[in-house]
């Protein structure tokens, strides 16, 4: 449209206003109350051109906005950071970046949004095609040296900081003064370093900061690979204009919740059901209450009873510890558990299952599995680099499962953990401290791929950042908050000042412009791992470990390094072959200059073998990072070579102790300010923010208070400071969203199906009343997690059978009212475990080190050792991309970041693999071995103990006599060959494990 009403009515030739007087009547549009007025002064009597008068802001915008804009956008309601009731305010813009452009309409967003009708949001009023012309034609004058009111830029220092964090505290900052200078504030640029003050108000010319970067000296070239660019020419003026007017300071505070209300998110957002506490509520009275064993049974019936339905009959005791065995262990029963549980008489013996499984040591492992997946766990960076301390966060995970370490304290050890005591000050490291440092790497399982190089990137620090904020919001808060990284949330009462004040919290520790990397890199860049001390030992004894690990580690050093020299050897005559085949098709007068070329290092060539090695060396050479495939594809018993020798070093490799650090997060203090980024843009800084929640979660009226964790702490406390308002018994969402999770993995689906979302965009929960009595059940019992599973497992509607009725299937056909026990599929660690379990190759070694992988040249990923017992899928080595086969088939979660809810799939690729994989049939093959040696020789018993082995109960007369039949009838036919019996058994026990009774669980 602007275009348009440009070419009928240049506005360098018209009036402001006749051109807009006409406009009017071109789109049929009347004036209205509060736009600007039509005037059509006379014409001069000389004949010249009147004078252009413009719109006027108080005038003429001031009304306009009045009545389309500042109920969402003014001083005390300030939508997005926007505040358009003074021209100071709007040329200043919001948190999306500048709201106009002066001189330039079509790049101005106020004039973008109203124009393409996307504001008003509220639908309300619109603005009409007169007042959007007004709003153009100001905008178009703000442009002008004449505009009338229209105010010089004043800088200030937060207009400077951000350009410093990015282009010069890198290496000029409180830790790494380079030649003595700190550019953090305006008085250590006052103060300056070797080479005197950097900064000369008023004057550009004389100050050192803006010369070195004019001059481009500064930032040296050196430092780009650690993220460092130079500035921009806008950057440069804006630093230049700031010491020209007298590098002035404001006090200008940070942006955190204050004692009055909160302008941006309303106590109507705050009236949605998850952001309200969770309150107490009465037990309901049904009808069938001899069905009711608990709470839980008269809140789900209530819901049943109502649509004309109750709870589906009990389970029967076969089918209940199969259930409960693979819901808290991941392993099926022995059949010796299962005849004693079934033939005892105490009324009491399922709840007396229920808390052996609850005692026993795989229950951490099965349940720590799904806090890890809310983690992102993996041994492993983005591109399968290997992390070779994590694996200590997920033996504290086991180890807190297994204790039931209340929730609180859980939480607040990895929100916290190195806030909540002083290491340095105790006498001895105890497992308490040990723990509470370990526990902090949940916040660093994301990738994170900034070790060195362009990897250093301050984009790359943000997104890792991001991603650990999305695993604490997702997995903790159970909201959705990553899109208010670039503008307010459209969904959810949630503006982006709020992700930047938790960003705040997370800064003494994720400091994007004062970084530690993963890894152990130079003095200029020092890693984020501490040293792990093994509780209550003293130095005498440390020192003996150390020197046992050493011990220990010489001799597979020795062996993995013989290894790699042969294989190495052998490849020698292989790539000379290779690269006499390339020769070969060079010209003959070159070839002997290129082998010359070829074995002269490149410091010591002349002009002429640089020469070739620039036209040449591309085409002749072996790629060093394609080396080993181009060699395993080009020589088939090189790969077989290779591949042993891989499987080899990876098995010595597993017999070394790894040195002892941890993957830790720490408070380093004293962190950068936080400055809201424009459209989530780190080169486009906006308003100064400080450390705070999501205001929708609070009363919007009480400031989020940090302190030092300790007298003389050299810590923030912010992290801190979050871990304790999240364990608040009133906040609305912690406790909730740990038993919805719970649920979730006892009855396939959550009260609250979106179990990462309870927001307004989330799914609303099934039984409200359920989910809070069941958050309140968890505080009042000491935040035990075993007590809800307690509660869960031993009422009436978890003993259900799975058996599907047509009328539960018409009135509840999703089982959303939980008429029935979902049948599900074991899932992808259980069922390998379940495999190696019943086969007698399941090694149960707890903890430590992950068994490591091996990757085959065709792709398929396993242990280097198929026929040696195997560890616990946890304890596999977690890659994000080279996943083990077996696992990656049965939905094995991504991490990415995190996994809250895992996907099941079943896809013919699936079936195939339990069908054709050799790893199964050798696991067949142990299993029969297992059977005839338990059962004997006679056929009748060994089919009873594959049953009992496999399903957990024994076979049925039907099935009995059908595989009995069959297994004779082939016999018959191949009896002749040697082992038949044998083999018959071994199909047999290969039909087990692909039969549904041994994939799913009723």
């Amino acid at each position: 449209m602007a275009s348009g009403i440009r070419y009928w009515f240049p506005h360098k030739t018209r009036s402001w206003a006749a051109g807009a007087a006409v406009m009017v009547i071109v789109f049929g549009a009347a004036p209205v109350a509060g736009a600007w007025p039509i005037s059509f002064p006379a014409s001069p009597s000389d004949g010249s051109q009147a004078p252009t008068e413009g719109p006027a802001f108080k005038r003429d915008l001031l009304p306009l906005f009045e009545k389309n804009c500042l109920r969402c956008h003014a001083t005390r309601v300030k939508k997005g950071g926007l505040d358009l009731s003074t021209t100071e305010a709007v040329l200043a813009g919001g948190d999306s970046g500048p709201a106009v452009v002066p001189g330039q309409p079509a790049a101005s967003r106020l004039y973008e949004m109203v124009h393409d009708r996307e504001m008003p949001l509220d639908r309300k009023s619109r603005v009409s095609a007169a007042e959007m012309e007004t709003i153009r034609l100001w905008i178009e004058r703000l442009g002008t040296s004449k505009a009338p009111g229209r105010p010089g830029v004043q800088l200030n220092q937060h207009d400077i900081f951000p350009i410093m964090l990015r282009h010069c505290t890198p290496c000029h900052n409180h830790r790494r003064r380079e030649g003595g200078l700190d550019l953090r504030t305006r008085a250590s640029m006052l103060r300056g370093g070797k080479s005197g003050p950097a900064l000369v108000p008023g004057k550009p010319e004389r100050s050192l900061i803006l010369q070195t970067i004019l001059a481009k000296q500064m930032p040296p070239l050196g430092v780009f690979d650690s993220g460092v660019t130079r500035p921009p020419d806008s950057d440069v003026e804006k630093l230049k204009q700031w010491i020209a007017q007298g590098a002035p300071e404001r006090d200008i505070q940070p942006d955190v919740a204050g004692t009055e209300p909160d302008p941006l998110v309303s106590d109507q957002d705050r009236r949605f059901w998850a952001f309200q506490p969770p309150r107490p509520v009465a037990v309901p009275s049904v009808l069938r209450k001899d069905r009711v064993r608990n709470a839980i049974d008269a809140f789900v019936l209530q819901k049943l009873e109502a649509k004309g339905l109750t709870l589906s009959p009990e389970a029967d005791r076969l089918t209940l510890i199969r259930r409960a065995s693979f819901d808290l262990t991941g392993l099926p029963p022995t059949p010796e558990e299962v005849r004693a549980f079934v033939s005892d008489p105490d009324p009491q013996a399922y709840e007396k299952l229920i808390d052996r499984l609850l005692a026993s040591p795989r229950y951490g492992e099965r349940w720590g599995r799904y806090w890890l997946d809310l983690a992102g766990y993996a041994d492993t960076e983005s591109r399968d680099d290997d992390r070779e301390h994590a694996w200590r966060y997920r033996d504290y995970v086991i180890r807190a499962f297994d204790t039931d370490k209340p929730y609180d304290r859980f939480l607040l050890e990895q929100i916290a953990g190195d806030e909540l005591a002083d290491p340095g000050r105790a006498p001895v490291m105890t497992q308490e401290l040990a723990d509470n440092l370990v526990a902090t790497g949940f916040l660093r399982m994301t990738p994170d791929p900034t070790t060195l190089g362009e990897s250093g990137l301050i984009q790359d620090r943000i997104n890792v950042i991001s991603d650990e904020i999305q695993v604490f919001s997702s997995g903790v808060l159970g909201l959705t908050i990553q899109c208010a990284q670039c503008h307010d949330h459209k969904l959810e009462p949630i503006p982006q000042r709020d992700y930047y004040r938790l960003r705040a919290v997370f800064k003494g520790a994720f400091d994007e412009y004062d970084w530690m990397v993963p890894r152990p890199g130079s003095k200029a860049h020092p890693a984020r791992l501490l040293p792990y001390v093994t509780p209550l030992l003293d130095p005498v004894a440390l020192k003996e470990r150390e020197t046992i690990r050493q011990a220990t580690n010489r001799q597979p050093s020795l062996q993995i390094h013989a290894l790699r020299t042969a294989l190495a050897e052998k490849a020698k005559p292989l790539e000379r072959e290779i690269i006499e085949g390339r020769l070969a098709m060079q010209p003959p007068e070159l070839r002997d200059d290129l082998r010359l070329m070829l074995a002269t290092p490149p410091a010591k060539r002349n002009a002429w073998l640089k020469y070739l090695a620039e036209k040449y060396e591309f085409y002749v050479n072996i790629d060093p990072f394609d080396r080993d495939n181009l060699l395993k594809d080009t020589y088939p018993e090189y790969r077989k070579a290779a591949e042993e020798t891989e499987r080899k070093i990876l098995s010595l490799q597993s017999r070394q102790i790894p040195e002892p650090y941890i993957r830790a997060l720490w408070d380093r203090g004293d962190p950068s300010p936080t400055y809201i980024y424009k459209r989530g843009d780190s080169q486009n800084a906006g308003r100064l923010v400080g450390p705070g929640v999501p205001s929708v979660l609070t009363d919007g009226q009480t400031p989020f208070i940090v302190t030092p964790p300790w007298p003389g702490a050299h810590k923030t406390g912010a992290r801190l400071a979050l871990g304790r308002w999240l364990v608040r018994p009133e906040n609305p969402l912690t406790a909730r969203v740990w038993v919805n999770r719970l649920w979730q993995h006892h009855f396939g689906a959550g009260i609250v199906a979106t179990v990462e979302n309870f927001g307004r965009s989330g799914a609303r929960p099934t039984h409200p009343e359920l989910l809070d009595w069941l958050a309140l059940q968890l505080v009042e019992r000491g935040w035990s997690t075993k007590a809800i599973h307690r509660l869960a497992m031993t009422s009436s509607t978890y003993r259900q059978s799975s058996r599907v009725t047509p009328e539960a299937e018409r009135l509840d056909p999703g089982n959303v009212l939980f008429s029935r026990m979902p049948l599900t599929r074991v899932d992808a660690e259980a069922l390998r475990d379940a495999i190696l379990f019943i086969a007698g190759r399941l090694d149960e070694t707890r903890y430590g080190p992950p068994q490591l992988l091996f990757v085959r040249h065709d792709g398929m990923v396993m242990t280097p050792d198929p026929s040696a017992p195997e560890r616990r899928s946890l304890y596999l080595q977690q890659r994000r991309t080279t996943v083990h086969t077996m696992l990656d088939l049965f939905d094995y979660p991504q991490m990415g970041p995190n996994c809250s809810q895992r996907a099941s799939t079943t896809v013919a690729p699936q079936a195939l693999f339990l069908l054709n994989s050799t790893l199964i049939r050798t696991l067949a093959d142990a299993l029969a071995e297992r059977v005839r040696n338990e059962a004997g020789v006679q056929l009748a018993d060994q089919v009873d103990r594959t049953y009992w082995l496999a399903v957990g109960r024994p076979p049925t007369a039907e099935e009995k006599d059908i595989i009995l039949g069959e297994l004779e009838n082939a016999y018959e036919a191949g009896s002749s060959q040697p082992d038949a019996r044998r083999q018959l058994l071994a199909r047999l026990c290969h039909t087990m494990i692909n039969s549904n009774a041994f994939l799913y669980v009723d």
